[in-house]
């Protein structure tokens, strides 16, 4: 057998479709995750279907292009502030309430109880033009990574 997996996403992505899709095994969750009430419920909604939540990979994200003063004047900050509040508050709000749950679990062989994968991209360390808002919140996911680990 496989793994079982809850797939949260936004109610207008094609998640419910993909669920259906796995069968049995996975569950969809409409869930926007800078929203702490949805995160929860989402992974309530698997931890009654499946028992536990053993991992997550967080891979939500949107993707800005904006100069930061091109020939329409200076970039849009709340373009700005709507990136760093999905690709980066949005991981660390998953990671918070995910490992809530994980540190319930009983620790395996290994000692572990959970494993969580965060998702970023290059642009963390080398941002193209007019991606200032994109490259600032896939720093911050490498950043805090690491510290969050230990």
């Amino acid at each position: 057998g496989g793994g079982r997996v809850a797939l949260l996403d936004l109610p207008t992505s094609p998640g419910a479709q993909v669920a259906q899709a796995m069968g049995q095994d996975a569950l969809f969750a409409a869930c926007d995750v800078t929203k702490a009430e949805e995160v929860t419920a989402g992974l309530e909604a698997a931890v009654e279907r499946f028992g536990a939540v053993h991992a997550l990979v967080n891979c939500a994200g949107v993707g800005t292009a904006e100069k930061t003063f091109g020939k329409r004047g200076p970039a849009d900050l709340g373009k700005f502030a709507r990136t760093i509040q999905i690709n980066l508050i949005g991981t660390f709000n998953c990671i918070r309430l995910a490992a809530a749950h994980i540190a319930q679990n009983q620790p395996g062989a290994d000692g572990e109880r959970g494993v969580i994968i965060n998702t970023a991209s290059v642009a963390a360390f080398d941002g193209q033009i007019g991606q200032a808002a994109y490259s600032a919140s896939k720093g911050g996911v490498v950043g805090m990574t690491l510290p969050i680990a230990r």
